[in-house]
């Protein structure tokens, strides 16, 4: 059975660590604890007390003065393993954690995951292939010496870091090491972490390398695991589960967030709010408990996302100065479908070509595998399709060698919209308004990634509303959008009324509109 060295690195809020300290010893796992030298001396004195009695709880041999971005962080972590291998030889694994994680499975669980998968969870990818480091600097992190902190020596930092660049002062990486990159919240197996103590040990040129590095926690295990264990027993995840805002400032997580965090599939998360009472409450007694059964949808990232980016004005790109310039033609006519319920739009679209000759193509802006001709390449992802709307269309046009053409778009790309009705040629909009049951709702929210199968029928009854505002949302734009030629069809309407503007739209007799509209299973889910 699989059993946990929690290595903690903290220094703040001594309630809180010895809190979190007894919930994740209460069954039997260990913690090895590196309280920040920087700290109040007092703080520390509180902590040691008060886990003094509790044998699963150990403290680092030597406290270090810890800054970010500096081999400081890595000496503490070194410190606080080799006070736990030393002191619980039956650990099986040692997990990284800071003071505001927390545990958002049960021991039992997290116990029965690292037994039926023998591997290391940490992230690592190549340092100078990868696309990890967004911005800033990124070989200049190895490359040059980095011996003040960035953040309370600036003027030193920059200072030393300019005089190198401008010398030419660079160095090699160690010529047998592969630089890795990666989250610094990991899970290392005893056997690995006994390793890494040896490497350290007999590879003094690795060590001093790394000392002088810039932001080594994210390179320095990273890069030594993959350096020391066969690539089958790594897997490049985090067990502990952070997301970062648009600003690339972490995420943290609030009361109502419980839900949300049990259905991920990680052991942890990181950051709990100190506010978040209730949240903290919970999660401390969900470790120890038993027989609790998790229902894994994993949706958070995309959730956050979506609910993020609900509202924002400004969402649509700009129109290229090659789209601008260019038009469909003033004798040709696009009429455009608007429906989020694709079904519905595609079998309008199917009872269409049944009683006209007007060709009619499904939502090759939002669908990638809509069937097209092969025009070229233009037409072989979402991507090109949209970068190239307009001379897309004029193929298309002349494939068909028409005229007038029907294509069906989603409601949410109204930036289309605009374009084409921007243009010289004729553009006619009908929008689809249909009925959106609960049940409905939900598949959406399965079908684009927003909840998964296992999501609980609690966090996805919170979730509904969203999506309908979002939905309601989506069909005001296009009614305030100023669109000239618009018509619509509802769900709710009489076939006649429906017909009507059906007739309109396509310019065809109400007859044969009628025919069209005699589909009894139209607007069924």
């Amino acid at each position: 059975m699989a059993k946990v060295a929690y290595i903690l690195l903290c220094h703040k809020d001594p309630e809180a660590i010895i809190t979190q300290a007894e919930q994740l010893t209460a069954v039997g796992d260990c913690m090895s604890i590196h309280f920040d030298a920087r700290a109040r001396s007092a703080d520390y004195k509180r902590i040691v007390d008060a886990l003094a009695d509790n044998p699963n709880v150990t403290f680092a041999r030597k406290q270090i003065k810890c800054g970010w971005g500096e081999w400081s962080l890595v000496e503490a972590t070194l410190y606080a393993i080799e006070a736990a291998v030393d002191a619980f030889p039956r650990v099986t694994h040692f997990y990284m954690l800071s003071g505001d994680c927390m545990a958002i499975k049960t021991a039992e669980y997290t116990h029965n995951f690292l037994d039926a998968q023998d591997k290391d969870f940490i992230e690592s990818y190549d340092f100078f292939e990868s696309n990890w480091i967004k911005t800033g600097m990124k070989e200049d992190r190895l490359i040059y010496r980095h011996y003040f902190n960035e953040r309370t020596q600036k003027w030193w930092f920059y200072t030393a870091y300019n005089l190198q660049r401008r010398f030419g002062l660079t160095r090699d990486v160690p010529a047998d090491i592969q630089v890795m990159i990666g989250s610094q919240w990991w899970c290392l197996r005893r056997r690995t972490i006994e390793q890494i103590l040896d490497f350290t040990r007999d590879r003094r040129d690795v060590m001093r390398f790394f000392a002088s590095t810039w932001i080594p926690d994210e390179t320095f295990f990273q890069t030594l695991v993959r350096h020391l264990i066969p690539e089958r027993e790594v897997e490049s995840r985090t067990l502990t589960f952070l997301m970062f805002s648009d600003y690339g400032m972490p995420l943290t997580f609030y009361n109502d967030h419980y839900d949300l965090l049990l259905s991920q599939d990680f052991l942890f998360a990181r950051k709990i709010s100190p506010e978040a009472l209730e949240l903290k409450t919970r999660l401390g007694h969900l470790y120890a408990s038993e027989g609790v059964e998790f229902q894994i949808s994993n949706e958070g990232r995309k959730l956050y996302a979506f609910l993020a980016g609900r509202g924002r004005i400004g969402r649509r790109f700009a129109q290229r100065f090659w789209e601008t310039e260019n038009t469909l033609g003033p004798e040709r006519e696009l009429m455009i479908v608007i429906c989020k319920k694709w079904h519905v739009a595609k079998r309008l679209l199917d009872q269409i070509t049944q009683v006209s000759n007007v060709p009619a193509i499904e939502y090759l802006f939002n669908e990638e595998d809509t069937a097209l001709p092969d025009l070229g390449g233009i037409q072989t992802t979402l991507q090109k399709r949209q970068r190239h709307r307009r001379s897309l269309l004029r193929m298309l046009f002349d494939y068909f060698n028409t005229d007038r053409m029907i294509i069906c778009l989603d409601p949410s790309s109204t930036d289309l919209m605009h374009d084409f009705c921007s243009d010289a040629a004729t553009t006619r909009l009908l929008e689809i308004e249909c009925e959106y049951s609960d049940d409905y709702l939900a598949g959406h929210a399965q079908r684009v990634g927003l909840a998964g199968e296992q999501t609980a029928p609690a966090a996805l009854e919170r979730l509904l509303p969203t999506i309908r505002n979002d939905i309601a949302y989506e069909s005001d734009q296009i009614r305030s959008g100023g669109f000239a030629n618009v018509g619509r069809i509802s769900e709710t309407r009489s076939r006649e009324e429906n017909a009507e503007q059906l007739a309109e739209f396509l310019s065809i007799t109400e007859e044969h509109a009628m025919q069209v509209m005699q589909i009894d299973y139209l607007f069924s889910d």
